[in-house]
């Protein structure tokens, strides 16, 4: 009835733009923070090290927030969350204007975690109850928009704020922002019905919320601790068993948090699993391109937002396209096809070097966004097609979690994989430069350069640190062509998950009684492609 209900709505465009934005202003806000880190190191007078966790808490608490998200949709109302996440996100905004230090910056940035974490699943979830299921994929389509181009246009928007405004003003932006959209939520979103009899499952959101942070904390630090020291292998044994009696405690529940269950559900098994390797293959570009371009080709951050803004742009186009596309021949085709594309990009990434232009570099980002733009909503919205209604908020709550983990884990191990990698190549290239090498030669003649110059007896040290500074600077560009390699790998892994996705117009059988169900009714297993 609510879905026949929704169907007959005249329009739901205003609405769901309404979301969308929301949603992008969130996404937006955290990505456009990084290039003013180095800023307000100097204004704060702290390290690298204080200075990250303006990051890391943002992305610690809103961790532990999607899980419960879902639960919070079901008792009180998605429009209601969605609208209390709006105004904490903005009350959080304001507050980071206004921080004097970076204990008070941290401080704030943990309330605009809680707003912020719960804004994206819940917003799915709020899709998902305005929009008829025959036009579903088009209107993830513009909603996956916000998460896949808010991440592109943040270093751009960001680096050109911090050149020509003030900082705070990074923040300010989302104040009128976030008013006008409290406003339009409360005016235009309808609100879900509520399930009143649904109770907190304490135990799991406690073992959640411990098993999350502590993993994602070590997943975000484990490169600068050292994966093997004792503080992350602590935290890894801690997250360990925190999430193990978390999956024992759902399993028993009859409401969980998050509804285990639905992993009995193949296509959206499938799809949670293809979504997370679409994830970790997608920082593969998001994390390494900006990295090869500010430390090895010297452009600056807002020149680096420009250089990806077409790859940006062309994601942008290409989602709603494929929500259409979606809509009339099903999720296998456009998967397979857009993975194919987007490892062929990927693929072709790995042999970028300083000499590479910039035409080429847009060129690859740019073949490489539309397979991922292509492939990325139907792989989602495929399994979240076979989802009850009365469990779309915990399915996208469970969805969010995962790919968020799943995001930690990818920048995790493509930094150890940057680095190990950055490690073997110095030690090759420098057991190249011997005696009667060509490069022994270079240095020979450098030497004779310097001293010409007047460098003197220091000729020799200045000759030496110049070739080890350029055999560094190779390494990193064979380290990063490796790591590009490794995200390739995490693509092609999610293409045959493309096959087993369905299409649109098989209507779910009704299920018979059996422990396919759970005690409440629930479907929990099933593999429907609509």
């Amino acid at each position: 009835m609510e879905q026949q209900s929704t169907a007959n709505r005249d329009s739901f465009w205003v609405p769901l733009m309404v979301v969308v934005i929301g949603a992008f202003a969130a996404i937006l806000n955290n990505s456009s923070i990084n290039v003013a880190l180095p800023k307000l190191m100097a204004i704060f007078g702290v390290q690298a090290d204080k200075i990250q966790w303006i990051l890391t808490a943002y992305m610690l608490v809103s961790g532990m927030v999607i899980p419960v998200s879902g639960y919070l949709g079901d008792r009180l109302g998605t429009k209601r969350v969605y609208l209390v996440s709006m105004l904490i996100f903005t009350a959080g905004s304001v507050l980071c204007s206004l921080a004097w230090n970076n204990g008070s910056m941290v401080a704030a940035r943990v309330i605009q975690g809680i707003g912020g974490g719960a804004m994206m699943p819940i917003s799915m979830a709020i899709v998902y109850r305005i929009v008829p299921r025959e036009k579903i994929g088009l209107a993830l389509g513009v909603w996956g928009m916000a998460a896949v181009c808010a991440p592109a246009i943040g270093p751009t928007l960001g680096g050109y704020i911090v050149d020509h405004f003030n900082w705070r003003f990074l923040f300010t932006i989302n104040v009128p922002v976030g008013i006008i959209g409290v406003v339009l939520v409360h005016l235009l979103l309808p609100e879900s019905p509520l399930q009143k009899g649904s109770k907190l499952d304490v135990p799991g959101f406690l073992l959640s919320t411990a098993g999350c942070f502590t993993l994602l904390l070590a997943l975000s630090q484990g490169h600068k601790e050292g994966w093997t020291s004792f503080y992350i292998v602590t935290l890894f044994v801690f997250s360990f068993f925190a999430l193990l009696l978390f999956i024992i405690v759902e399993l028993t529940q009859e409401n969980p948090m998050l509804n285990l269950r639905l992993f009995k559900n193949t296509v959206f098994s499938i799809s949670v699993f293809a979504g997370s390797m679409i994830t970790i293959g997608l920082f593969g570009g998001v994390f390494l391109i900006p990295l090869f371009t500010q430390n090895l080709m010297l452009l600056t951050p807002f020149d680096t937002g420009l250089l990806l803004m077409p790859a940006a742009l062309a994601t942008a186009v290409m989602m709603p396209i494929s929500g259409f596309l979606f809509d009339r021949f099903g999720a296998k085709t456009l998967v397979v096809v857009g993975l194919i594309i987007t490892a062929w990009g990927t693929w072709n990434l790995h042999h970028i070097n300083i000499n590479t232009s910039n035409a080429k570099i847009i060129f690859d980002t740019v073949f490489r966004s539309i397979g991922m733009g292509l492939a990325m909503m139907p792989v989602t919205t495929a399994g979240m097609n076979t989802v009850p209604m009365n469990q779309i908020a915990r399915a996208s709550a469970l969805n969010n979690v995962i790919r968020q983990v799943a995001g930690s884990f990818g920048i995790a191990i493509l930094t150890a994989t940057m680095q190990n990698r950055q490690v073997f190549h110095y030690a090759r290239l420098s057991e190249s430069i011997s005696i009667d090498s060509h490069a022994a030669s270079i240095v020979s003649q450098l030497q004779g350069y310097l001293a010409g110059a007047g460098v003197g007896s220091g000729a020799g040290s200045a000759a030496l640190s110049v070739i080890s500074a350029a055999v560094a600077r190779e390494s990193m560009v064979r380290a990063i062509d490796d790591t590009f390699i490794l995200a390739t790998i995490f693509i092609l892994i999610a293409i045959p998950c493309g096959f087993f996705l369905g299409k649109p117009g098989k209507k779910a059988k009704k299920p018979a009684p059996s422990p396919g169900l759970s005690k409440n009714g629930n479907i929990a297993a099933g593999n429907a492609a609509n």
